[in-house]
């Protein structure tokens, strides 16, 4: 008796018209008059989407023009945590129906500009016009009433009255006539023709969301690939497994790899050197240490070392440096590039120099 029941449900089933499925689901549609969104089947039944997705893009169709979208504006309105509402964003991005855009407006401020689309494919596919989205409507609305090719008729004749005395009339002398023509309408119309073959069903319209990536700089070359360079780079990449066992090399990894030690080799690099640049600090779990050795080969080439021109102009002093010389008279140390007496003791002599005189 404590159980709480919903009886207004109840009456609202009692009224559904036809009968209800024995299994399944059972609407009960009531028309929305107000605070409602209109959403297309291709995004709540879309089969490649999360629920999680088809959730938050409900949400975010719902909400009106210019309001923050943001991860964090999502997470404060939701239940869901940061991750599965970037997730769900990254998922609607991938299908079209979410775009983010960086922006540097005036004055050297960044912002995110976020794009939501609600039916993607109307941008990427040429709307077609009635006929071709319903032909059968279309040829039913453009064909004639379809009639009988030919409708025999039956010439006039005596017609039968009822009378208290029947009359025979003589019948009438038949006239040749010519066969009347048939009307239009009577005429079945031709059968329509396939239509031609549209415009292709993909026409982008819209730039993708992110900007093509920049090609990767080719492996570095040495300047001369000599026996014992090459032998070298064979052997270090041979033994690179025994110091990191994850980096296990094919032997046509090794043969493509040569050249970008050859060139760390070249410009001096010690081997030890060289393995520790390129396998710290590596990815778990390591997919494709051949592509990690061939990427860090490349951007962490070191410079070519300095010749010996180079060295001798660091080694050439920049500043002349004015030696230290004695006082005659007081036996002070000075900087000068004359022996002699120091400051003080010129300006002595100067001052009793006159009076001497």
């Amino acid at each position: 008796m404590d159980t709480q029941q919903n009886t207004a449900l109840t009456r609202a089933l009692a009224e559904v018209p036809g009968p209800l499925p024995t299994s399944g689901v059972i609407h009960i549609v009531i028309p929305h008059t107000d605070r409602f969104t209109i959403v297309g089947n291709h995004l709540a039944q879309h089969p490649d989407l999360s629920c999680t997705a088809v959730g938050i893009a409900v949400r975010i169709q719902s909400l009106p023009q210019g309001t923050e979208v943001s991860i964090k504006a999502l997470t404060a309105r939701c239940k869901e945590g940061e991750k599965r509402i970037a997730a769900a964003l990254r998922e609607l991005e991938a299908h079209g129906y979410l775009q983010r855009s960086r922006n540097r407006l005036p004055g050297n401020k960044v912002i995110t500009r976020t794009v939501f689309c609600n039916q993607p494919a109307a941008l990427t596919h040429p709307r077609r016009p009635a006929a071709e989205t319903h032909p059968r409507a279309a040829a039913w609305a453009s064909a004639p009433v379809r009639m009988p090719a030919r409708v025999d008729v039956p010439a006039p004749g005596p017609v039968a009255v009822s009378a208290p005395v029947a009359v025979s009339a003589p019948a009438p002398t038949p006239v040749p006539t010519a066969a009347p023509p048939v009307p239009e309408a009577l005429v079945a119309p031709p059968v329509p023709a396939p239509p031609a073959p549209s415009a292709p069903l993909f026409v982008p319209r819209v730039p993708p969301p992110t900007a093509p990536k920049a090609s990767r700089r080719p492996l570095p070359q040495p300047s001369d690939l000599t026996p014992e360079l090459d032998r070298a780079a064979t052997a270090f990449l041979s033994d690179l497994r025994s110091h990191a066992p994850q980096f296990i090399l094919s032997e046509d990894d090794v043969r493509r790899l040569v050249p970008g030690v050859a060139a760390w080799l070249e410009r001096a690099a010690r081997p030890d050197a060289i393995r520790r640049s390129l396998t710290d600090d590596p990815p778990h779990p390591l997919k494709h240490p051949a592509k990690l050795l061939s990427y860090r080969l490349t951007e962490l080439l070191p410079p070519a070392p300095p010749g010996a021109d180079d060295l001798a102009a660091l080694a050439r002093p920049r500043v002349t440096v004015t030696p230290f010389q004695t006082c005659d008279d007081c036996d002070r140390a000075f900087r000068s590039a004359d022996p002699g007496c120091c400051r003080d003791c010129r300006e002595t002599r100067t001052a009793y120099a006159p009076a001497a005189a």
